[in-house]
């Protein structure tokens, strides 16, 4: 029971919410409120706690499994930026790929995606992500999620300033790779194996493990 404004008590309902329902209920409500910004403190914490627990993972995989999962990821990252897109009108597959291009540009000094292509030497039929070694795929993560996130801050809603934003922050990523003293990721080299390749030998690898040798005693 619970007292309502006038002082009468009324019954009411618990819940039992799962950990992402919470999570989604702490980002969009008000932090003036005390459990609010506890909660929201929680899970900037532990967020946190496990990126660093799979940096720390991940730097220590050998580059062709780093260059795997950060592929994915930024297959992950690409639709969550489409979607952004999609709300400043971006919706035609042409608008996206100009969309795309704008990033490529700013983060590639002025390079398209068919630049980039060019520039590797790819068949027609190849994708540059494929090609892609973890240090580029990084910075391209990086580009994508930056992206997403600007859009989102800034309520973009026209096409011009969706493209006038992913160059943007294209620019920024580039910039922040020059102030460190980094390699600007067309000079990064490109892998000689597509990361279809690695996958298909990571499966075949896998797959060898399983089958018992032809003199293993245990096969008989």
């Amino acid at each position: 029971m619970i007292v309502t404004g006038k002082g009468a008590k009324r019954k009411t309902e618990d819940y039992h919410l799962t950990r992402y329902a919470c999570y989604l209920l702490i980002q969009n409500a008000d932090p003036s409120k005390p459990i609010v910004a506890l909660g929201q403190t929680y899970f900037a914490y532990q967020t946190r706690r496990q990126e660093i627990a799979d940096e720390l993972a991940l730097t220590s995989l050998p580059e062709n499994q780093k260059r795997i999962i950060m592929r994915s990821m930024m297959s992950t990252f690409n639709v969550r930026l489409a979607e952004t897109a999609q709300r400043a009108g971006i919706i035609e597959p042409g608008d996206f790929a100009t969309f795309q291009d704008h990033g490529y540009m700013g983060l590639y000094e002025g390079r398209r995606e068919n630049d980039i292509h060019a520039h590797k030497g790819l068949q027609p039929d190849e994708k540059i992500l494929d090609y892609m070694g973890s240090e580029e795929l990084g910075a391209n993560i990086f580009r994508a999620t930056q992206a997403d996130a600007k859009l989102r801050r800034d309520q973009v809603s026209t096409k011009g300033q969706a493209n006038f934003t992913h160059y943007q922050v294209g620019v920024e990523v580039r910039e922040a790779i020059r102030r460190l003293g980094g390699t600007m990721p067309e000079k990064l080299p490109t892998p000689e194996k597509s990361i279809q390749q690695l996958q298909r030998e990571e499966k075949q690898g896998r797959q060898a493990q399983l089958q018992p040798g032809l003199f293993d005693d245990s096969a008989e």
